[in-house]
């Protein structure tokens, strides 16, 4: 069956390997590069679904591994799929849960063969087994607009025998999603994996690309590798994957990684990053990190950034947030990830705007000289 979702790529505006793009869907147009909030359990931690439309949200990513647990895909399914079941009417990713699998095992407990994977419940300790097939069903029954082939994703570093055979494992399992994928509404993108080896990550793409996806995830970045080793293999792998089609870095959102990877010729990215630092006091800055429990903040009545334009740097002070977290008012992380959001995109509304006016160089520049 095809894997298409009536999925349509116009590239509009290149910079380099740079491309600003609109991607068409059956549920509507995303302008690229887009930047991805996590909603692991049906929720981007500490906001809701309103407040992702009023900063500009495009496509939420649910987390599979998370929500087949709790509360199953039995329960969404029933309620009328994931738009339904969350009440957003924005594109929705599915990831296949490969990741968590193989991260979240309660003591390691993970046995991985080439038929699928068996693990242990974060939760509560019970025994699931999740196969290509099983994943594909179980995103097709959550009703996402993407969802992502199962993968195997190995820490960084591993042997290069690890790395291979999660490469070889990878492209088996792609082909085995794809043959069981069902929905034409639903895209389904392939994954690439293959470390920090530029020369099997290219090897990784050509094969993934040949198995004719929609698009294409890039895997096992972001896992205790260096940049600059990142930043070679992730050329490697863009040069390898079609043109027309997306590009998605998987669990990259740092505005560094950001800029490096459109450099790059990525389109979507997703990253806990601005919401787990929002959740622990740390502020993203057009000056780079701030630490709002630092006692410097204690009678610091300026914004959180003055040069942002988001209704918390409109309203509150650096004072006032910190005194929300040092009593633990359950408002503060909320009005920090409110920030950090609106912080990364809009700086990827800027990434797109100079792709297209052809200033992207010194916008990468002047972004890598606080945040490289």
């Amino acid at each position: 069956m095809p894997v298409s979702a009536r999925l349509r790529v116009a590239i509009e505006a290149v910079s380099g390997g740079a491309r600003a793009t609109t991607v068409t869907t059956p549920r509507g147009a995303i302008t690229t590069p887009c930047f991805m909030p996590v909603g692991t359990r049906g929720a981007v931690r500490s906001i809701a679904g309103d407040d992702l439309d009023r900063l500009g949200a495009q496509v939420v990513l649910g987390n599979t591994y998370h929500l087949m647990l709790r509360p199953g895909v039995a329960v969404i399914e029933r309620l009328g799929g994931l738009h339904r079941f969350t009440g957003w009417d924005g594109h929705l990713l599915t990831d296949s849960g490969g990741y968590q699998v193989f991260s979240l095992a309660p003591g390691g407990r993970v046995r991985c063969d080439d038929d699928g994977v068996t693990f242990t419940s974060t939760y509560d300790g019970s025994v699931h087994r999740v196969t290509p097939e099983t994943a594909v069903d179980a995103q097709e029954r959550l009703g996402a607009d993407i969802q992502m082939a199962l993968d195997v994703c190995p820490p960084l570093p591993s042997p290069p025998p690890v790395v291979r055979t999660a490469v070889e494992r990878t492209l088996a399992w792609a082909v085995r999603a794809r043959d069981a994928h069902r929905r034409e509404d639903q895209a389904l993108f392939g994954i690439v994996q293959g470390g920090n080896d530029p020369v099997l990550r290219a090897e990784a793409a050509e094969r993934t690309a040949a198995l004719g996806f929609t698009g294409f995830g890039i895997g096992g970045f972001s896992v205790g590798e260096d940049r600059a080793e990142r930043v070679a293999a992730l050329a490697a792998t863009t040069t390898a994957l079609p043109f027309d089609r997306p590009r998605y870095l998987m669990g990259v959102g740092d505005p560094a990684g950001l800029v490096e990877a459109v450099a790059s010729g990525v389109d979507l990215f997703d990253c806990v990053l601005p919401t787990r630092l929002a959740r622990h006091a740390t502020i993203l800055t057009a000056a780079g990190r701030l630490n709002l429990r630092n006692v410097v903040h204690v009678t610091d009545d300026s914004p959180l950034d003055p040069t942002c334009r988001c209704g918390v740097c409109a309203r509150w002070s650096r004072a006032y947030l910190r005194h929300l977290f040092m009593v633990n008012e359950p408002t503060a992380p909320r009005l920090a990830t409110l920030h950090n959001l609106a912080f990364i995109l809009t700086l990827v509304e800027q990434i797109r705007s100079s792709i297209i006016d052809a200033t992207f160089p010194d916008l990468r520049a002047r972004t890598l000289a606080v945040w490289g």
